[in-house]
């Protein structure tokens, strides 16, 4: 497993952009496919976006499409987060997480998932 450090949350107007860094231990992260995850207060934790191993393919849940890119540098053990038109409802503790694995598929479930960061709060004000 990997160790995993998330960075970069804050507090935002409505429309504005944060981006969201998690930083990885190890020399295995290039064989890692990642993710992002979300939980509000009093919801259960989301999915947001994945990313496989190499970068080249990548999934979003449906309310963050167009507004967040994730993005992952193999070279740098970092994966990131850039949201966009940032909205209330985006509110929410992020998470990061790790699985190792070398195929295309980027998991939308938790559980696939074996490594997770402590979390990053973001608040964003109407």
């Amino acid at each position: 497993q990997v160790q995993l450090v998330e960075s970069g949350g804050g507090l935002v107007q409505a429309g504005g952009s944060l981006r969201l860094s998690c930083a990885a231990s190890g020399r295995t992260f290039s064989s890692y496919a990642m993710g992002w995850f979300r939980q509000a207060p009093g919801k259960e934790r989301e999915f947001v976006a994945a990313i496989n191993w190499s970068g080249g393919r990548t999934y979003y849940t449906d309310s963050v499409k167009g507004r967040f890119t994730i993005s992952k540098d193999n070279a740098k053990n970092t994966v990131y987060l850039q949201m966009n038109s940032l909205k209330p409802e985006d509110t929410a503790v992020y998470y990061c997480a790790g699985r190792r694995s070398y195929s295309d598929y980027t998991s939308p479930y938790a559980n696939n998932y074996d490594s997770w960061g402590q979390g990053t709060q973001v608040t964003v004000s109407s």
